[in-house]
């Protein structure tokens, strides 16, 4: 049997969450057409007959500006340096020219003690497919990859050519974790980060990165979850944009967010939602430690 650990790294937005729930077969990240969306390492497993995956979604690969985007990045570093990383697969957006991003990506990844393979993502959004040999070029000229894989974490296409590549660079191992298991990240924190992906959907341009999300209760009953939790946000203007005119804006983030963790948990949920003014949140080193579910585990 084959089993290993694989980073998932990449600039802001190339889609590289999209990609993990793609390859899990299940929505374990938290998706948005905003990037800086992923704040933390998200542990994804796929397990096959011929093998056992344990993939690593990491934030984007970013300048840092505040101490949350610090956090972010020592995240990345994270994915990059741990001792048992067999294999890095570097997600680049195919529809965005090649950058100063980029450049800083493939520099990590030429640091970096792993093989790394090439994913070429969102080709389902190129009109012409031949324009994706003058990036291959663009890439094989700064590193050498060990494989340049197009594929569309979206539709599916080129995943299963992917994961192939990613099973034949493993060594043969244990399984580490029981067939059904796909994340190490317990309901209560999926739960959150259906309730910030809704929040991020609603207001859009508005707070693309101004607001965290906590549980404050969680109990489970056979045939119901009661939650409480509390968006947090960083001026009183901000908290206005969310409840919206007569409390609709807080109410609709509400009902989507529990139709969407009703099938994940298996139960009904009943949500309460509030808003609260943090000032300067992002600079708390304090209050990202009580956000992060390791730290509280």
């Amino acid at each position: 049997m084959k089993s290993g650990f694989v980073s998932i790294l990449g600039r802001p937005n190339a889609g590289k969450s999209t990609l993990l729930n793609r390859l899990v077969g299940s929505k374990i990240a938290i998706v948005a057409d905003q990037p800086q969306t992923t704040r933390e390492l998200v542990q994804g497993v796929l397990t096959r007959g011929e093998g056992q995956v344990v993939f690593l979604d990491s934030p984007g690969i970013h300048e840092p500006r505040d101490g949350l985007t610090r956090r972010m990045m020592r995240q990345v570093r994270a994915a990059l340096e741990q001792a048992n990383r067999d294999l890095l697969l570097l997600v680049a957006d195919t529809t965005r020219p090649f950058g100063r991003g980029d450049e800083q990506a493939v520099e990590l990844m030429a640091a970096a003690r792993a093989p790394v393979l090439l994913v070429l993502n969102k080709i389902d959004r190129l009109e012409r497919k031949d324009l994706l040999l003058p990036r291959i070029d663009i890439y094989r000229g700064r590193f050498a990859f060990e494989e340049y894989l197009p594929v569309s974490a979206l539709t599916g296409e080129g995943v299963e050519e992917l994961v192939a590549a990613v099973l034949a660079r493993l060594p043969e191992g244990p399984q580490y974790f029981p067939d059904d298991h796909l994340t190490d990240q317990p309901l209560r924190h999926l739960a959150a980060e259906l309730i910030r992906e809704k929040v991020i959907h609603q207001t859009r341009q508005e707070l693309p990165h101004a607001t965290a999300v906590a549980v404050d209760l969680f109990e489970e009953g056979q045939r119901l979850i009661r939650m409480a939790a509390t968006i947090y946000v960083e001026r009183a203007g901000q908290k206005g944009i969310i409840i919206g005119s007569g409390g609709q804006r807080l109410k609709q983030i509400g009902t989507l967010a529990r139709r969407e963790m009703e099938p994940l948990l298996g139960r009904k949920v009943f949500l309460d939602l509030h808003v609260k003014v943090r000032p300067a949140w992002r600079q708390s080193e304090s209050f990202l430690e009580a956000l992060d579910w390791r730290r509280q585990s």
